[in-house]
């Protein structure tokens, strides 16, 4: 089991959800978060000033889902985030030791 973590521009939101739910991903979590990497954020003006806004509003996405699933929600996360212009984001795969059912108590694969 693998858990996705994936960085992606707010927009793009309803795109991958209807991405993984087309491979069979029916769960997910979304934080809304701000950061910058390589695109080092921009200049606004506001009232005649000019300032530098670093950090940039973000969704992170997170998905728990089984080794069989696996590369077929990463290619759905990569394809339907892409925009082709810096600051599209990343996505990070941590392995997942167990997952547990509250509500059944249900154990690995079959909780997801």
């Amino acid at each position: 089991m693998k858990l996705i973590t994936a960085i992606i521009r707010p927009f793009k939101l309803d795109e991958v959800r209807e991405a993984l739910g087309e491979v069979g991903v029916s769960g997910l979590t979304v934080t809304e978060v701000k950061g910058f990497g390589r695109q080092k954020g921009h200049t606004e003006l506001y009232r005649g000033a000019e300032y530098v806004v670093d950090f940039l509003p973000k969704l992170k996405i997170e998905c728990a889902v089984s080794d069989n699933a696996f590369d077929a929600a990463m290619e759905a996360i990569t394809k339907a985030a892409a925009t082709g212009k810096v600051g599209d984001g990343k996505v990070f795969v941590t392995a997942l030791e167990q997952v547990i059912r509250i509500r059944t108590g249900e154990l690995g694969a079959d909780a997801l």
